[in-house]
C-alpha cells in the first residue's frame, strides 16, 4: 500500500476511532469511581491536562487568544463542557448510574440544540421533529426500565440531566462567541477554568480519599492522554481535512457502543427494551443531526 493511499485510509477511519475514544469516556467513569471521589479525580484530571495542553503549546508555538474576551468566553465554555459536563456524569455515576444509560442521556444532546434553535425562531425541518420525539421515547423506554431495576433515582437522574444540560449550554455559548482558536491554547484555559472550580468544590464537598491504585492511574492517563488529549488531536484533524460532519453524524452510535463496552467489562444487562430504546435514540438523533436536503434549483 503506497503511502497516499495508507493517509486516505486512516482519514476515512479518524471519525470512527474518534467516536470509540469518545465512548470510552463513561466506561473510564464506572472504571474509576470505586477508588476516588468523582470532584477530586476530576480535578486531577484537569490540572493533568492543563500540563500537557501548555506543552504542547509550547512546542508547537500556537497562537494565544489576543482578546480578553475570548479569555473570558474561553473560561465559560470550559466550566459548561468540561466542569459541569464532567462533573454531573461522574457525580452521576458514582450514585449508580450505568455507563450506558449515561451515555444514551447524554446522547440526546443534539436533540436539546435543537429545541432551543426552534425556540429562538430557527427552522427546524419535520424529519428533525419526528427525530426528537423518537429520541426522548427511546430515552423514556430505557429509564422505565433502569427505575425497576433500582438504577435510577432522583439524584443520579438530576446530576446525569444536569450534566446534558450544562454540555447543550456550552455548545450554544461556544458557538455564539468564541472565535477560532489554537486547540491546545483554548483546551489550556478551558482546562484551567474546569480545574479552578472542581478544586474548591472537591475540598468542600468530599471526605473520601483518593486510592492511587494501578486501576485509578491507569483510569486517569486514559483520561487525560487518550480522551482528552487523544480525542482534542483528532477533532482538531478532522476539522482541518473537512471531515468534522463525518463525527457528528456518527455519534448517535456512542450510546450502543458504551453500551456493549458495559455489558462486556462490568455485566450491565442489556436486555430486549434496552435494545429497543437504544435503537430509537439513535434513530431519532441521526434524523436530528442529519444535514437539510437541498432542493435542485429549476428555471
Amino acid at each position: 500500500m503506497s503511502q497516499s493511499a495508507a493517509d486516505s485510509a486512516w482519514v476515512k477511519a479518524m471519525p470512527v476511532v474518534f467516536v470509540l475514544i469518545w465512548s470510552t469516556g463513561f466506561i473510564v467513569a464506572r472504571y474509576a469511581m470505586p477508588h476516588a471521589p468523582p470532584f477530586k479525580f476530576l480535578a486531577l484530571r484537569f490540572i493533568l491536562s492543563v500540563a500537557c495542553f501548555g506543552v504542547w503549546a509550547v512546542l508547537s508555538r500556537a497562537a494565544w487568544p489576543k482578546d480578553r474576551r475570548q479569555w473570558v468566553h474561553l473560561a465559560v465554555t470550559g466550566l459548561f463542557m468540561h466542569a459541569g459536563y464532567l462533573g454531573g456524569v461522574w457525580a452521576a455515576v458514582k450514585l449508580g448510574m450505568g455507563a450506558g444509560l449515561v451515555a444514551l442521556l447524554m446522547g440526546l444532546q443534539p436533540v436539546l440544540t435543537a429545541i432551543w434553535v426552534s425556540g429562538q425562531g430557527g427552522k427546524v425541518a419535520r424529519a428533525q421533529w419526528l427525530g426528537l420525539a423518537l429520541g426522548f421515547a427511546g430515552l423514556a423506554l430505557v429509564v422505565w426500565q433502569k427505575l425497576g431495576m433500582g438504577e435510577v433515582h432522583a439524584a443520579s437522574f438530576s446530576l446525569a440531566l444536569g450534566a446534558l444540560l450544562s454540555m447543550t449550554m456550552g455548545t450554544l455559548y461556544q458557538k455564539r462567541y468564541l472565535q477560532p482558536c489554537a486547540v491546545p491554547t483554548a483546551n489550556f484555559v478551558q482546562n484551567l477554568a474546569a480545574f479552578a472550580l472542581m478544586a474548591p468544590l472537591a475540598l468542600l464537598l468530599e471526605t473520601e480519599v483518593v486510592h492511587f491504585n494501578p486501576a485509578l492511574l491507569g483510569a486517569l492517563a486514559w483520561s487525560v492522554l487518550a480522551l482528552t488529549l487523544g480525542g482534542s488531536s483528532l477533532l482538531y484533524l478532522l476539522i482541518q481535512r473537512g471531515a468534522a460532519t463525518s463525527v457528528t453524524s456518527l455519534l448517535y452510535l456512542v450510546p450502543p457502543t458504551t453500551a456493549f463496552m458495559a455489558w462486556l467489562l462490568f455485566n450491565e444487562p442489556i436486555t430486549a427494551i434496552t435494545v429497543a430504546g437504544t435503537a430509537l435514540t439513535a434513530l431519532g438523533v441521526s434524523l436530528v443531526v442529519r444535514p437539510p436536503s437541498v432542493k435542485p434549483a429549476t428555471g
